[in-house]
């Protein structure tokens, strides 16, 4: 995965990365104050569990509005590829090879005018012929 997409901001994986490690830290600092103040580990960290959801709304309000545009990105990106399966395999598209992305409006192509082989043109040579010129002979 990149950590930039073409519309902007970072990836789906780095934003994400970059929110949970800001939580984490945010729960470790207040658990540090708390620890600091003498409150015992476990509830300085539970406390810090707690306090850390509401003042992250806050705090990450940028980095949360990043990750929600890279998840946005991502599903409309998943959105796009299904329903071009779903077109290929309804057989309303021809199939695009693997890792290219397939084309909106796929130019349109004449199909090759296709010469009899040889084989074609000895086997209708030796066809019998029908019985009507048969008889006009």
């Amino acid at each position: 995965m990149s950590t930039s997409t073409p519309g902007g901001g970072p990836g789906l994986a780095a934003a994400i990365w970059l929110y949970a490690l800001a939580r984490l830290g945010l729960v470790a600092v207040v658990a540090g104050l708390l620890l600091l103040a003498g409150v015992p580990f476990l509830i300085s960290l539970l406390v810090g569990l707690i306090v850390a959801l509401p003042l992250s709304m806050v705090l990450f309000r940028g980095l949360r509005g990043q990750l929600d545009g890279a998840l946005a990105r991502a599903r409309e990106r998943r959105s796009t590829e299904r329903d071009a399966l779903r077109r290929r395999l309804r057989g309303d598209e021809p199939p695009t090879p693997p890792g290219s992305t397939p084309l909106a409006d796929p130019p349109a192509v004449d199909p090759p005018a296709v010469d009899p082989s040889p084989s074609d043109q000895r086997a209708a040579e030796h066809q019998p012929e029908p019985e009507s010129d048969r008889s006009e002979r």
